[in-house]
């Protein structure tokens, strides 16, 4: 019996270490967003060299994430709600390197635009930045409190980050049409609003992941639908609540 305690000990331990390093990773990629897009909107260059800077933490963090998974999956042969919360956590660390990438995309353009006089038109970020930034916020939420209905919502939010990426494009493309002297900053920030709309699409996919590792429903590139109808909140179809895998 101690025996067995200690190895349940440590399998609970290493599930929760997993799931720990997922949100701090989380939060440095956070971070890393807010610090390139403050950087531009406060023409600080500091912390647009931050945000590249840190780049590299994010990345070891989903390395470490992998090989923890790895080992718990061949260790201790994981199953139903553990499993998917195990696999759920490689996936997610995948989206948050991409989301660093995207903040030091932008940080690099940011630079570069520093170098120029400033535009006005620079704050038309600003709410694109802050709907994405939301956005990101509540998938990690959802997966760190298993809150399907928080993760399903994001799908409409998206659409709405969708559209005003659009309008802000176009905002920036008919300024670029009365003041070509600063046509090179205007690309760099149509650059920067591109790689928040896609910073919304990975929060998604980390909302998926979130409803797959609660509900076991595989909800990718159609949406909630396959959680309609069901009757019993769980996603599962058999009423009982667990979600089984």
């Amino acid at each position: 019996m101690p025996e067995h305690s200690h190895i349940l000990g440590d399998y609970e331990t290493a599930l929760k270490q997993a799931k720990k390093s997922v949100l701090t990773m989380a939060s440095i990629a956070s971070e890393n967003l807010d610090n390139s897009v403050k950087g531009l909107l406060e023409r600080n260059e500091d912390l647009c060299n931050d945000a590249i800077a840190e780049d590299e933490e994010v990345n070891s963090f989903e390395r470490s994430i992998d090989k923890e998974s790895m080992e718990i999956l061949m260790r201790y042969n994981p199953v139903a709600t553990d499993l998917r919360s195990v696999i759920a956590s490689m996936k997610i660390s995948t989206n948050l390197e991409r989301i660093a990438d995207q903040a030091e995309n932008i940080a690099r353009r940011a630079r570069k635009i520093l170098k120029k006089p400033e535009l006005p038109e620079t704050r038309l970020i600003e709410p694109v930045f802050v709907l994405a930034s939301e956005l990101l916020g509540d998938a990690v939420r959802a997966f760190s409190e298993s809150n399907v209905d928080l993760a399903l919502g994001l799908y409409e939010r998206d659409v709405e980050l969708d559209q005003l990426h659009r309008k802000t494009i176009n905002k920036l493309t008919k300024a670029m049409e009365y003041d070509v002297e600063n046509l090179r900053s205007y690309l760099y920030l149509i650059f920067i609003i591109r790689c928040l709309e896609r910073v919304g699409d990975h929060a998604v996919n980390i909302g998926e992941d979130a409803v797959y590792m609660a509900n076991a429903e595989d909800i990718r590139h159609v949406g909630p639908s396959p959680l309609d109808g069901d009757g019993d909140g769980d996603g599962d179809g058999d009423g009982d609540g667990d979600g089984d895998l």
